[in-house]
């Protein structure tokens, strides 16, 4: 049951700065959204608070409903390790545990949640994710070596067979190809076009092209001026914010006249 992602006058704080504030929005199942806007205009701290890890940060806290699949991931008794096994992240730069080898750091989040799980069900796993990260042709040869021994591009894809491993229901991805060559971000755009029939997938990206081409609804986030919080300015389809958006802001920020 996938019913996509409804957030209502969601307020991030760090202690007592409101870092973002204010935001609505419906995300649609088994779809992606992207999100853009300049620096430090909050959008990846709005991506950090869709499964809780913004509340690693200690004095950071959260007000407002985020309901993923109709559950308030912010109800009182959720537990936020619940929360991010449904909701997986993948981050800027690849983090694959370099001394793991390429299987279990496949698995890695699978054994956080302390699943036991049987050798040939871990192997089933692992190819299963493998392949849906477009890389186990590259690697089934391979799947002892360490992840640190594969390129950038790869290291990015077997941190999203990590993250499809658990079987999540949504994808967040904090600007996946800005440290990838373009050959490997092609790849990742790729993988996302394909993966949005079984996930919905939330994406920050400075990239406009990339968010053209990859997304059916954007976001356009944007801040008053330092020391002000971000807001969500305006979302719609993804055609619409590129070709006629309804806010001057958004107009200035897609043609390039600022950020």
């Amino acid at each position: 049951m996938n019913e996509g992602i409804d957030v209502s006058h969601l307020n991030i704080y760090y202690g007592d700065f409101l870092a973002v504030e204010d935001v609505t929005m419906h995300i649609a199942p088994r779809s992606t959204t992207a999100l853009i806007g300049p620096s430090g205009c909050g959008k990846s701290t709005f991506l950090r608070s869709l499964n809780r890890m913004h509340e690693v940060i200690p004095g950071a806290r959260v007000e407002g409903d985020a309901i993923i699949d109709g559950k308030n991931i912010y109800a009182p008794g959720v537990d936020p390790v619940d929360v991010r096994a449904s909701v997986g992240m993948v981050f800027q730069r690849a983090n694959p545990f370099p001394t793991m080898s390429i299987a279990d750091n496949v698995l890695a989040g699978v054994k956080l949640n302390s699943r036991k799980m049987k050798k040939s069900e871990a192997e089933e796993l692992v190819e299963f994710s493998l392949r849906g990260a477009n890389l186990w042709e590259e690697v089934k040869d391979r799947l002892d070596r360490p992840g640190s021994s594969l390129s950038g591009g790869q290291q990015q894809r077997l941190c999203i067979a990590r993250a499809i491993a658990v079987k999540p229901e949504v994808l967040l991805m904090d600007e996946p190809c800005s440290a990838l060559d373009p050959i490997s971000t092609l790849a990742i755009e790729d993988l996302i076009r394909e993966l949005e029939k079984d996930y919905t997938i939330v994406i920050v990206t400075h990239n406009m092209q990339q968010a053209a081409r990859v997304s059916s609804m954007t976001g356009f986030f944007n801040i008053e001026g330092t020391g002000k919080p971000g807001h969500l300015i305006e979302y719609d389809t993804t055609e619409k914010i590129f070709s006629n958006p309804a806010k001057k802001d958004t107009e200035d920020y897609v043609s390039g006249r600022f950020g």
